[in-house]
């Protein structure tokens, strides 16, 4: 974290929620107004890691991407033009938090589930919330939602 922190690092996903299963990996999501700049620091300190892999557009606003194993954890590091804070990483990974936050346990429980048949994060969430169409964007949109709502939500599925 320390050699991203002119990036504002913020670890998001499965780990801090407390639903990681075998396999998840530590993401990392950081502002990157110079996209080179992240590339040449993650470049120069990982790119002798195990599997490491470097996406770097050239042209739109796609975030650069690298992914890595570092002692023995597999890593994901986003480097968006965008402040974490305005990234759907960021987003999703904060109303996931929300929601996890005014549980019972019962959502915990039926994310893990699907997370641990094979699912993704999204649209794990998606299938217990009931929430049609594409995951990604769903949550997003519940990312407005007060408390309150995500409260009755939650209980309009059962749940919380």
């Amino acid at each position: 974290m320390e050699l991203l922190k002119p990036f504002d690092p913020r670890i998001v996903g499965t780990l801090p929620l407390g639903i990681a299963v075998p396999g998840s990996d530590i993401d990392i999501v950081c502002h990157a107004p110079d996209p080179n700049a992240f590339v040449d620091i993650v470049w120069a300190h990982y790119r002798s890691a195990d599997d490491f892999l470097l996406y770097r557009w050239t042209s739109g606003t796609r975030p650069a991407i690298a992914r890595f194993v570092w002692d023995g954890w597999p890593f994901e590091l986003f480097g968006d033009l965008l402040p974490v804070d305005r990234q759907q990483g960021w987003i999703h990974f904060e109303v996931e938090r929300r929601l996890l936050a005014l549980d019972d346990g019962r959502l915990r429980r039926a994310v893990g589930k699907l997370r641990a048949d094979g699912l993704k994060t999204e649209p794990a969430f998606a299938a217990v919330l009931g929430i049609p169409g594409d995951p990604y964007r769903g949550l997003l949109e519940l990312a407005a939602e007060t408390d309150v709502a995500l409260r009755g939500r939650l209980a309009a599925c059962g749940l919380g």
